[in-house]
């Protein structure tokens, strides 16, 4: 044998041995094909050794994927146009499934989500879709499984992110928001005021009945004036007032 032909021996040797050695992580299995036909196991982690080119075999990632979902443009049931986007979280739980069931299962679960989102958000009203999102989500999570699970697809979590409301819309509502909080500002001040006026009274009350009492309210009144006041303040004062301090005569 020549030494070219050694060469050729030596480098065929090698793509062969490439091609049927193969090391898989923890989290990846092999889904094998021999002459076209499946094998009834999937194989991994660790060392898989197929017998290139009888042997075909498709990786499989075990991991849980996280798929944005592109804004959607979504008409709610109440004719709100909005754009809402969202995240997935998904995995392969069968990855024979995975393979044999659909041609690329990113994809097909990626379009499934969209068109799920676009369907479901377009039955709930704004309100809904704005106070109620975690019963939106669940709901979301439910269809899409439904959908993927033949696919051998686990979707555990659908989360709606954000809501893009009309310029208008948001107006609108900032509008409303502020009508709300001044309407809350005025009844809790007239709820004051009416329980000042309830102590204000009851105050007038008990003071009433005590004349001594009315009177030094008087003079304490008068003694605040005067620290708050440089000036000079006269007032006049009922002889009633001052008939308690007077020495009373006996006759």
């Amino acid at each position: 044998m020549t030494l070219y032909g050694l060469i050729f021996v030596v480098f065929l040797g090698i793509v062969f041995l490439s091609r049927w050695i193969n090391i898989l992580n923890e989290y990846e299995r092999a889904v094998i094909f021999r002459l076209g036909r499946l094998l009834p196991q999937t194989k991994g982690p660790g060392l898989v050794l197929i017998f290139w080119p009888i042997d075909k075999m498709v990786k499989i990632s075990l991991r849980t994927v996280v798929h944005d979902v592109p804004s959607q443009d979504v008409i709610t049931k109440d004719n709100v146009s909005v754009k809402v986007n969202a995240v997935v979280y998904f995995r392969v739980m069968d990855p024979t499934k995975a393979v044999v069931e659909v041609e690329n299962y990113l994809f097909a679960t990626s379009q499934m989500a969209q068109t799920t989102l676009r369907s479901v958000l377009g039955q709930a009203e704004l309100d809904e879709l704005l106070s109620e999102r975690e019963k939106l989500n669940e709901r979301l999570q439910a269809i899409i499984d439904a959908h993927t699970d033949p696919w051998g697809v686990k979707v555990s979590s659908v989360e709606v992110k954000h809501v893009d409301l009309p310029q208008e819309m948001q107006r609108a509502m900032a509008k409303q928001a502020e009508a709300e909080r001044e309407k809350r500002a005025k009844i809790i001040h007239a709820e004051g005021e009416s329980q000042a006026s309830h102590r204000l009274a009851e105050a007038a009350e008990t003071i009433s009945q005590n004349s001594v009492t009315l009177q030094l309210r008087y003079l304490q009144t008068l003694t605040e004036i005067a620290a708050e006041q440089n000036s000079t303040i006269l007032f006049p004062i009922p002889i009633d007032l001052i008939k308690a301090f007077m020495p009373q005569s006996d006759k």
